[in-house]
């Protein structure tokens, strides 16, 4: 994991985005957030796990899939199964040392 600062991300209304095998953020002091440094490192988790590639194109057909049926981008992105999960358990900083290979697949 290699976390960097990206001043583009200023423009765009997120903190933090896992792109393997880095995780930027938007804002610097961002860095000792460990709830969002957490959540971006169960993506990490969730893009391995599905050999990069298939994480992206997964996502990118459940993010649309939840677009067609809601017509709201914002609640599509929060359906998102790797959304879900991640959001679910960025709060416990040890989740990944017990978290099930595939474990997104229960917030399917």
């Amino acid at each position: 994991m290699i976390i960097v600062c990206q001043k583009p991300l200023k423009r765009l209304k997120i903190s933090g985005i896992a792109l393997f095998p880095f995780i930027f953020i938007r804002n610097s002091e961002d860095k000792k957030n460990k709830i969002l440094i957490n959540h971006e490192k169960i993506h990490l988790r969730q893009q391995l796990e599905l050999l990069v590639i298939f994480f992206y194109i997964f996502y990118v057909i459940e993010y649309y899939y939840w677009i067609f049926k809601l017509k709201n981008s914002y609640q599509a992105y929060k359906r998102i199964s790797f959304e879900r999960e991640a959001y679910a358990n960025e709060h416990d900083l040890n989740y990944l040392k017990k978290r099930k290979f595939w474990n997104f697949r229960k917030y399917l």
